[in-house]
């Protein structure tokens, strides 16, 4: 099955991976493992993707460069919303964002997969209330299959290493999760 994916660094692989090659030559020692594609990949072998994700965007610039990864996709993923909360935008913008690409990937023809937004370790209280308020948005946009990566690592410690990413260890759970969603479909 190939799965379209489109998001920030979290599905880019940060902060050991980046599916754009210059930005990897940046790494000083980058991992394949550090993405959770690989990870879903590896568990069910008949997953291929495509991944357009970029550090820093948030979901109405996601939402920009959708069209660049979903030619000859099965499924869409669609992962976003941590920048939006981060860079102190409207959450309702965000979720009216995702609800937008979600109406093209349909549009396209394809079922949409929609992760919820991860725990911010190191974000601050603000930030913890806007994630809730924006999982719940999300929750309630109708048309999609639910990819829970909030909930795969809220409840565990030291799942990222600099505060903000997955470790690799993190990028496997959540790889893990999606393997079951997607094998699913």
């Amino acid at each position: 099955m190939i799965v379209a994916v489109a998001g920030d660094s979290i599905s880019a692989g940060s902060p050991l991976w980046d599916p754009d090659p210059a930005v990897r030559t940046t790494i000083p020692n980058p991992d394949e493992r550090s993405q959770w594609q690989w990870w879903a990949a590896h568990r069910d072998p008949r997953l291929e993707f495509r991944t357009r994700a970029v550090y820093g965007k948030r979901t109405d610039e996601i939402a920009a460069f959708l069209d660049d990864v979903v030619d000859g996709a099965e499924v869409l993923v669609v992962q976003g919303g941590i920048n939006d909360v981060a860079q102190q935008r409207s959450v309702d913008g965000a979720a009216l964002n995702l609800t937008h690409i979600v109406e093209r990937g349909h549009s396209l023809g394809l079922p949409v997969v929609l992760a919820d937004v991860l725990p911010w370790p190191d974000g601050d209280e603000r930030a913890a209330r806007d994630i809730v308020r924006l999982n719940e948005l999300v929750h309630g946009i109708g048309g999609v299959t639910s990819l829970p990566f909030h909930d795969t690592l809220a409840r565990l410690e030291g799942w990222s290493d600099d505060g903000d990413h997955p470790s690799v260890d993190g990028h496997r759970l959540l790889g893990e999760t999606a393997a079951r969603v997607l094998s699913d479909l």
